[in-house]
């Protein structure tokens, strides 16, 4: 026997199926939520608080890691979905939805995790639904997802080390995903979240391992509340650097990486071009469960603007990026 969830009473439903079943059964299907948070400067600390539920796995799980003090830290916090799988909460984490598109809260508990975060995230732009975006290997789907961005501001406090900090004005961005997502055999995904005073500008954006382009999509987003701009062209020269700032090559495991640095090239429906320079160091190595990671940047546009960003590199093989990297399992070609 099925047992119906409370969520089933709802007109919730996609599929002729009780929840939560999904369109298809994968080990990697997930759907999850990602925010970033960090100082307006682009220095210092800087958070990232994740959940995710695997409906194939019957699992939670929620991740809060980040850069504190110039250190990388991480926590993991998990559960069984048992009877009750659709409920944003796990023993010492929680997303809650004060207000859809508006407010919402993150709580960790800092007893059991490596990073404490009581904070509450407060849009201030639309949010932005991706596309939905395919990526095959062969008969097999390594990619196939959707996600909704959205840039806002957080207050609360943060704990990490024993000493709790206070959130006040911090900015970043939200992300909520659902569909199949194998992060080992993608060769390169970016996702470029930058922050400036009149909105936010965002991209995802992934690559074959010779170049070639799968996937982008993303938008200018305005501060005002008006309706974002979608976005039609990426192209960037962002480059990995050691850490005295010159080139530096990733090798197997970006041992002798420290960040990234360079341009990108942004056009928007309509044909209004964006210049970003950007330079920052690595937030969130993702090493070694992947390669790449989280990278907490400065950016400058061509008309003068200043902000900051999140830069995420990150794949499985990439001639680039990721040119010498061993890789277990079949890559799209």
């Amino acid at each position: 026997m099925t047992r119906p969830t409370d969520w089933d009473e709802h007109f919730v439903h996609q599929i002729p199926e009780l929840l939560p079943n999904v369109a298809t059964h994968h080990e990697h299907w997930r759907e999850s939520y990602f925010f970033d948070l960090h100082d307006p400067s682009g220095v210092g600390d800087v958070i990232f608080f994740t959940f995710a539920h695997y409906p194939a796995r019957a699992h939670m799980d929620s991740l809060q890691m980040g850069r504190i003090d110039g250190a990388p830290v991480i926590g993991f916090l998990d559960r069984a979905d048992g009877d009750d799988p659709l409920t944003t909460a796990l023993p010492g984490a929680s997303v809650e939805i004060v207000r859809p598109w508006q407010e919402v809260r993150l709580v960790s508990d800092p007893a059991i995790s490596n990073i404490g975060l009581d904070v509450t995230f407060t849009a201030r732009t639309q949010p932005y639904g991706l596309r939905r975006g395919t990526m095959r290997a062969g008969h097999d789907v390594v990619w196939d997802q959707c996600h909704a961005l959205q840039s806002g501001t957080y207050s609360g406090t943060y704990t990490a080390n024993g000493v709790t900090r206070p959130v006040d004005g911090w900015i970043g961005q939200r992300d909520h995903s659902w569909g199949i997502r194998d992060h080992g055999r993608c060769p390169l995904w970016m996702w470029f979240q930058i922050q400036l005073g009149d909105g936010f500008l965002g991209v995802w954006h992934w690559e074959l391992e010779n170049g070639a382009r799968v996937y982008t999509d993303g938008c200018w987003a305005p501060a005002d509340g008006s309706d974002p701009v979608p976005l039609v062209d990426f192209h960037t020269d962002v480059a990995w650097t050691a850490a005295d700032g010159t080139p530096g090559r990733y090798g197997e495991h970006g041992e002798e990486i420290a960040g990234l640095a360079g341009s990108s090239v942004f056009t928007l429906e309509g044909g209004r071009r964006i210049i970003v320079e950007a330079e920052g160091a690595f937030a969130r190595p993702y090493e070694p469960f992947q390669r790449g990671g989280l990278n907490l940047m400065r950016v400058r546009t061509d008309d003068g603007r200043t902000g900051t960003a999140i830069y995420e590199v990150t794949g499985a093989r990439h001639h680039r990026h990721f040119p010498e990297t061993t890789v277990s399992g079949r890559l799209p070609s």
